[in-house]
């Protein structure tokens, strides 16, 4: 039994390699700079598109570098401007076709959803579309290639008080930003 066992685990580790025939892609090969539908909108930072990924038969994906408020987080009220980021997100990549940009060395986060700029068939990003709109913040959790571009998105946004910026207060925003962000005088 022990043998059959070894030959079977050795069998799929071949496989896996490619041996018997092509080997899987890697994430890198597989997303970055290619094109895909957008199938579903979970939130304002997190949709999916029309490629299966093993697990089911799309991938979801995790925009880089923007946090949108909750608004289907588990134990976790909507949040303030929640669902106007989620119909912002929506209204720009809901059944469009858009190019997927990974930025390694970190391609997918600790719930297996794939790390990506996404880019609008008119050539915008819509992580930095997010933020400068008012929609979202800019993520400064993690570092990624674009984080100071979006950092001055999100300050011009928040001087011209657009989106979530408009009403925001120190309680509505998100705990890496409480009690460090001067915040505009309300209208």
């Amino acid at each position: 039994m022990v043998v059959i066992i070894a030959l079977a685990a050795a069998l799929y580790f071949i496989d896996r390699a490619g041996f018997f025939g092509r080997a899987p892609l890697s994430d890198w090969e597989k997303y970055h700079d290619r094109q895909f539908k957008v199938v579903k909108i979970i939130d304002g930072d997190t949709l999916d598109v029309d490629i299966p990924d093993g697990r089911s038969d799309h991938t979801r994906i995790r925009l880089w570098g923007v946090d949108t408020p909750e608004t289907v987080k588990p134990n976790t009220p909507v949040e303030h401007f929640g669902p106007e980021a989620s119909l912002f997100t929506k209204s720009l990549a809901m059944g469009r076709t858009v190019t997927l940009k990974l930025h390694r060395p970190k391609i997918r986060d600790r719930y297996k959803r794939l790390l990506a700029y996404l880019i609008l068939p008119d050539g915008r990003n819509l992580c930095e579309e997010i933020i400068a709109t008012g929609h979202g913040y800019a993520d400064p959790r993690f570092d990624h290639s674009l984080k100071r571009r979006f950092k001055q998105a999100q300050n011009e946004a928040k001087q011209a008080q657009r989106g979530l910026w408009k009403n925001v207060t120190d309680a509505n925003l998100p705990y890496y930003y409480r009690g460090k962000l001067r915040l505009p005088k309300p209208e």
